[in-house]
């Protein structure tokens, strides 16, 4: 694997839908080459951030429960 392929397939990657030679091939890339392993914890973090900052926000009970009654008394 070259490091432009890395660059396509860094996504894929990360969330582990890379098939196991692919993995496997991208992995002792990563092992060889310092740059593109800087490139991988770069976007390891950029991940970790967003979804720390994009977590959902959950409803508190007490809305969820007027929702619910608002929603059943509009169906009936």
């Amino acid at each position: 694997m070259l490091c432009h392929d890395v660059k396509r397939v860094i996504y894929f990657f990360l969330d582990g839908t890379l098939d196991l030679r692919r993995q496997n091939d991208f992995q002792h890339h990563l092992d060889l080459c310092a740059d593109c392993e800087t490139r991988i914890v770069i976007h390891r973090r950029i991940r970790i951030f967003l979804k720390k900052r994009l977590a959902p926000i959950c409803a508190p009970d007490h809305l969820k429960q007027r929702l619910t009654r608002s929603l059943r008394a509009f169906a009936e």
